[in-house]
């Protein structure tokens, strides 16, 4: 059955192909005959009702000229099969309202990757809180005298991070006593006024954070995403993280298992946990990456799997 998926991204001119998961969900889906087309979150509109959007067909190939432009069409999102909401962070505005719009589509025409309202629902840091004895201790708020006493509970070392960050940015270690203690609480909540996350240090962090791709709550592999050396305690490829070989432990298991019901309930299918220490400390439902790095060190191809549950997703309808 040959499919019509639309990718709402970036420019596609300006991902990485090497690394990019976006990149190989399109290449895969063009290599088992789907059509594929992308637009970004200013080619999405509403007219009387329906949910639209300007979008172009494209090919690719894995090479310097890796893609070229076919037709554009002004297209109901529900003539595509499939969907995929691929837009990376930031959840701003523009972000949201998008999502919005991509719950106006009938779901039994077409299926939205991931459901929209699932995402909406899904911020990547206070998604975790739904699963308590599987995260580190933590606390959300805007109250500075809140997060020194939970410094204190929590012996004296955490990690405070804005709810709408990214790829590592405006996060802090804060240590009990440090100079800068009081600059950072107020510079991260904006003195009060912004809500923000802290959680428990771990340790462990400096040997690796690991993020698990999940597809309909079965984990499909991992990689480590390593800190540069230094002192150095992000993660993240885009803080200068590098990747790391590593195998799915019991603990990782059980936390798939345990977190696999609300995910399935919330439409969220393709997903990416990161694990530090045996311990969640986010869920990325919006543009999870990875995908490349896994397969790069376990010689697998994880996107033909993602697309081949789309094929029975869209099939059963």
């Amino acid at each position: 059955m040959k499919l019509k998926m639309a990718f709402v991204m970036d420019p596609v001119g300006t991902i990485d192909i090497e690394k990019d998961t976006t990149f190989v969900l399109m290449l895969e889906a063009q290599a088992r005959g789907h059509e594929v087309w992308h637009l970004g979150l200013h080619n999405l509109f509403v007219r009387e009702s329906r949910a639209m959007c300007k979008a172009t067909e494209l090919s690719l190939k894995r090479d310097t000229d890796y893609y070229k432009l076919g037709k554009t069409e002004v297209r109901e999102l529900e003539s595509f099969d499939a969907v995929w909401m691929r837009k990376d962070p930031p959840v701003n505005n523009d972000f949201l309202y998008a999502t919005y719009i991509l719950s106006l589509i009938d779901g039994s025409k077409t299926k939205v990757i991931n459901n929209p309202t699932g995402i909406r629902e899904s911020n990547e840091k206070m998604y975790a809180l739904f699963f308590p004895e599987w995260i580190p201790e933590s606390v959300v708020t805007k109250d500075i005298s809140v997060l020194q006493e939970f410094l204190d509970s929590a012996g004296g070392e955490m990690v405070v991070k804005p709810l709408d960050g990214h790829g590592g940015e405006g996060i802090f270690f804060v240590k009990q006593g440090d100079k800068n203690e009081n600059v950072i609480l107020e510079s991260i909540t904006k003195f009060g006024t912004e809500y923000v996350m802290a959680q428990k240090f771990i340790e462990k962090v400096y040997e690796g954070d690991k993020r698990i791709i999940l597809l309909n709550g079965e984990p499909l592999g991992a990689v480590l995403r390593v800190p540069k050396s230094g002192g150095e305690f992000r993660c993240n490829f885009h803080s200068g993280g590098s990747p790391a070989k590593s195998a799915l432990t019991e603990r990782d298991l059980q936390i798939c298992a345990a977190i696999a019901p609300r995910l399935r309930q919330d439409g969220l299918y393709f997903v990416g946990i990161d694990v530090i220490g045996g311990y969640v400390t986010e869920i990325n439902t919006t543009s999870p990456t990875g995908v490349q790095e896994i397969n790069t060190l376990n010689g697998t191809k994880i996107e033909t799997q993602v697309i081949e549950f789309v094929e029975l997703l869209c099939s059963d309808e």
